[in-house]
């Protein structure tokens, strides 16, 4: 078999970096709300969560990308001053515990980047980008990643082929077939992957509501089990080993 050429692998974040968590949704508006507004908090998180479900439908059904603040602003609040930051705090402290990463990240990433391959995270998240990095850097991750992509700063969500571009863009390469993408998202990470013609490589670990399944489950080239499974696997396709399923 040929040798394959893998100069990035690039990961989605939310249940493939962070292990998968079934939360309420709604809480995370709650406790920004009451922060923002103790007194109208149940009307203030019912009017976010109206707004964030309208950004994530835009987000499936026309792959087009929002930032939190204009979640903010769509329910008809102010993304600045003291009650906003007292709100973001909350909602900050709210997900802590469902970010943390998985304990396979920060070996895989030092052994791909060992290998020369470069590190890339690309993540439909309305979050802007200090978030994501404040977590990475608390995990010990940050310094690894060559380049990421975080939705809320480009105007698609995956599996739209741009917002791949950009990801590839982000670790400085530019054909797609050397890139392999990781995800737990069957439509928008493993279909958006391959459609650029990049590999993909399911996880698959998450308990994927209805309402955020796309129309069309990709084929990945590979299931892995644990994040860890991805460098054995990276390795037998850099030699041109048979690919693993």
């Amino acid at each position: 078999m040929t040798e394959t050429t893998v100069s990035a692998v690039i990961f989605d974040w939310g249940g493939t970096l962070t292990p998968w968590h079934t939360v309420d949704l709604h809480d995370q508006w709650r406790h920004y709300a009451r922060a923002y507004d103790p007194a109208h908090g149940e009307e203030v998180s019912a009017a976010l969560r109206a707004a964030e479900d309208e950004a994530w439908r835009r987000a499936r059904e026309e792959h087009r990308a929002t930032a939190f603040d204009a979640i903010v602003r769509a329910a008809g609040l102010e993304p600045s001053g003291p009650a906003h930051q007292r709100g973001v705090e909350a909602y900050r402290a709210w997900w802590e515990p469902h970010t943390l990463s998985d304990p396979d990240v920060a070996p895989l990433f030092r052994a791909l980047r060992e290998r020369g391959i470069r590190v890339g995270v690309l993540s439909n998240t309305v979050w802007p980008r200090d978030d994501h990095e404040l977590v990475f850097a608390r995990d010990g991750l940050l310094d690894l990643i060559d380049g990421a992509v975080y939705t809320s700063e480009i105007a698609h969500t995956k599996p739209h082929p741009e917002a791949f571009r950009a990801a590839m863009a982000a670790v400085g390469v530019d054909r797609p077939e050397h890139c392999v993408f990781v995800g737990d998202r069957l439509f928008d990470d493993i279909h958006g992957a391959r459609s650029v013609g990049m590999r993909a490589v399911h996880v698959p670990h998450s308990d994927i509501p209805a309402v955020q399944r796309g129309h069309t489950d990709g084929e990945p080239d590979a299931v892995v089990r644990r994040l860890a499974d991805v460098l054995p696997l990276v390795d037998a396709w850099r030699s041109g080993s048979p690919r693993h399923r």
